[in-house]
């Protein structure tokens, strides 16, 4: 049997002493030293790009990816119609569910679609509202309004026939406003992230008032808003991170007390944290906001929770220039 040669006898040795400094190394520097072993969280910086999904579709800011088509005669006048049906957790501002058919009664505690119902009579624009996913079952019926807005709607709450009348209406120059927990809803349908500006929501910190940044002064959406202003929500953390959009207004982190992380552990967006978005989609027109999570935020005049107005203010233009009745997106 032949003995090992002394180089490899050495090589051998380095080897396992580099190795053990490797190891000891890791150990120093707090990695983990097994599977499974708690990991630190990022600090000083947020989760500002998870992904970047393509949808197949023309999307972004600019116009030539909007569909011009003839469908919508500004001489009609405007309107549109809100949706709020909820298939999971439902927002206390929704109040109770609505029943069946188009413009059922509302009650009291309907406070957001309330609102929004005001808002379209003090600005001149017709306001119809549903929970009844029949009434978007076709493509024909949605073109009488110039924009569909989705109203903290939660999870799965179209069935094939509306997502069918829903991607065919945008397609053909429709508008899409989605508020608060629209971006909780369809999480399994891609086109439908896409729309939402190619994100949707992963997880919210502590409701907690915070500073509201006006990025895109130009748009009709935030046009006369200060540059910043209180507010009070709950500040959705999202993945992936918007992409292609014309980011409108954000947070800034720096003023939550309470911190911007999440219930499951997303860390915020740090420097760049949207609220409110814009884009042309597929055909059509998107205006997204992550904002209105308390009731009083569509109904207060400011006097008890500051901001509000500003919010109202911002809901109003994004409908408005989604509609077509202002510019959009600039």
């Amino acid at each position: 049997m032949r003995r090992p040669s002394s180089r490899l006898v050495t090589v051998v040795v380095t080897a396992i002493g580099t190795a053990a400094v490797l190891i000891a190394a890791m150990l120093a520097s707090g990695l983990p030293a097994a599977a499974g072993s708690h990991r630190a969280k990022p600090k000083d910086r947020g989760a500002e790009q998870l992904g970047d999904p393509e949808y197949g579709v023309c999307r972004g800011t600019d116009p030539r990816c909007y569909h011009d088509w003839g469908n919508f005669d500004p001489a009609a006048g405007y309107k549109i119609l809100v949706y709020s049906r909820t298939a999971g957790p439902r927002h206390a501002n929704l109040g109770p569910a609505l029943a069946p058919g188009l413009n059922p009664p509302l009650a009291e505690a309907n406070v957001a679609q309330s609102a929004l119902v005001k808002m379209g009579k003090d600005n001149g624009f017709t306001v119809d509202w549903t929970e009844d996913v029949t009434r978007l079952s076709s493509a024909g019926r949605l073109f009488a309004y110039n924009a569909v807005v989705f109203l903290s709607t939660t999870r799965d709450t179209l069935d094939d026939a509306a997502q069918t009348s829903l991607r065919q209406y945008v397609r053909g120059g429709g508008g899409f406003v989605g508020i608060h927990n629209a971006f909780g809803t369809e999480y399994n349908w891609p086109w439908y992230e896409g729309l939402l500006g190619g994100t949707n929501f992963y997880d919210h910190g502590p409701s907690q008032p915070g500073t509201v940044q006006t990025n895109g002064r130009r748009d009709a959406s935030t046009a006369g808003l200060p540059a910043r202003w209180a507010f009070s929500d709950e500040w959705y953390n999202l993945i992936p991170f918007p992409s292609r959009v014309r980011i409108l207004a954000s947070v800034d982190e720096g003023t939550l007390e309470r911190g911007a992380e999440g219930g499951q552990g997303h860390p915020g967006h740090g420097a760049s944290h949207p609220v409110a978005w814009c884009q042309y989609y597929d055909g059509g027109r998107a205006w997204l906001t992550t904002l209105g999570h308390d009731a009083k935020a569509f109904t207060d005049d400011g006097s008890t929770f500051p901001g509000a107005p500003q919010f109202q203010k911002m809901v109003l233009g994004g409908i408005e220039s989604t509609m077509g009745k202002k510019p959009f997106c600039r």
